[in-house]
């Protein structure tokens, strides 16, 4: 029978993230106040690869590589998805194997959608 938990129960997390939002704070605050502010001309100047920049730096770039880009992103957390999963196969059974199969099946569409649209070609 599963116990309920007590919002005492959750104190050690709280305490983590309020340690790790005061170790952030903290450090980039002191970094401000211990830094060097020195500036000159040649400090602020746009430094690549030791190559002098030109031209204009705001050129559009083909959406093609942002929607590549969301679709790595999104087919990289759908896979998360499946490690807790594969941690639990056997608890799940035969039920939680044909849920696993439907979703692998609704990426699967997915995928071929994208793929007969065209959004990964790149011309």
């Amino acid at each position: 029978m599963p116990t309920q938990s007590a919002p005492i129960d959750f104190l050690p997390i709280a305490l983590m993230f309020i340690v790790a939002l005061g170790f952030v704070v903290t450090t980039m605050f002191v970094t401000h106040l211990l830094g060097p502010k020195r500036k000159s001309k040649i400090k602020e100047d746009v430094f690549e690869c030791g190559i002098e920049s030109q031209g204009n730096a705001r050129i559009p770039f083909s959406i093609k590589y942002f929607l590549v880009a969301i679709l790595f992103v999104l087919f990289d957390v759908e896979v998360i998805f499946m490690y807790p999963w594969a941690v639990n196969f056997k608890e799940l059974g035969l039920l939680g194997f044909i849920e696993m199969l439907t979703f692998v099946g609704f990426l699967l569409v997915g995928f071929y959608y994208i793929i007969k649209k065209g959004a990964l070609k790149w011309e």
